[in-house]
């Protein structure tokens, strides 16, 4: 028999079970939705969803522990603000059973374009009518049909890298004139440097070897002749090379680092060590001093 030491934990439960109407009135916000920010297209886009479909994800509130029948405001400002904007006085929600505002919105995951591609798929495969879905989405109709292609000619692996990311759309046009291989390698590279932008895209086609293009016979790069591209090529490919050798040793050389930064911190903190290598090594202990510095001005 288990001993009660023994049983695992149990794990709580984040939500109450059940979502409830309340008042608008009753809310108290975290923060105030600026001018500024009903004039921005994302406030649009939400103005557009609540009309043709309604409240997709009900805000998250938590009760106030010092203000019974009043509920913080987790998420969902601006959803709230939208129905106040339309008369709405009742809006659906959950209960957080955590009222730290701070720690829900950090775990908040939003829409990534690869998510929202699938999700735009979902809603096409139910009958969903690509007019209503645009006017949900505050967009045409022909930019709606962009994002149904938007994954076309990108192999899995790369999809499953970049499902998460934040990534331009224009930078799957560049991804989909490489190979397979070259996709993932790119994809790979984009998430090393953190950088989803569709003119990094292009810098990352120009440096690909024309045999690991889709279409090798296509200029990659206007003004450019064959040798100058081919230099390219070599030079960001052994930048990648030492890129990847130094991202794999980063985390030792980052904990030698600190190690010696303590290490010379107490030495530097002897006077008498201090003294002596001032009157004897002045170059040595000018350069642990800037070896201290550096590194107390990046800590």
């Amino acid at each position: 028999m288990n001993s009660p030491q023994n049983q695992p934990s149990r794990v709580g439960i984040g939500f109450e079970r059940r979502s409830v109407r309340l008042p608008i009135a009753a809310l108290r916000p975290l923060h105030a939705v600026s001018p500024s920010a009903k004039q921005s297209r994302k406030y649009s886009q939400i103005v557009s969803s609540i009309r043709e479909v309604g409240i997709v994800e009900p805000p998250v509130v938590a009760k106030c522990k010092d203000n019974p029948g009043h509920y913080l405001l987790l998420d969902g400002h601006l959803r709230v603000e939208v129905l106040k904007d339309m008369g709405e006085t009742e809006i659906t929600c959950l209960i957080s059973t955590d009222d730290e505002g701070f720690t829900y919105n950090r775990r908040v995951n939003r829409l990534a374009i690869i998510q929202e591609h699938k999700m735009i798929l979902k809603a096409i495969a139910r009958g969903a009518p690509e007019k209503r879905i645009a006017a949900a989405l505050n967009i045409d109709v022909n930019t709606l049909r962009h994002k149904v292609r938007l994954l076309d000619g990108i192999c899995a692996e790369a999809i499953e890298l970049l499902k998460d990311k934040y990534v331009a759309s224009n930078s799957f046009y560049e991804l989909r004139k490489m190979i397979p291989i070259r996709q993932i390698e790119a994809a790979e590279l984009m998430i090393a440097m953190n950088k989803f932008t569709g003119s990094y895209a292009r810098a990352l086609l120009a440096a690909t070897p024309r045999e690991q293009l889709v279409k090798s016979s296509n200029p990659k790069l206007k003004g450019l002749t064959d040798e100058q591209v081919s230099l390219m090529e070599r030079e960001a490919t052994n930048l990648e090379r030492e890129f990847k050798i130094a991202e794999q040793s980063y985390g030792t050389d980052h904990l030698d680092l600190v190690l010696a930064k303590g290490y010379l911190a107490r030495l530097l903190g002897n006077s008498r060590i201090t003294r002596y290598l001032n009157t004897y090594h002045q170059e040595v202990l000018t350069e642990f001093r800037k070896i201290a510095d550096v590194e107390t001005a990046s800590a």
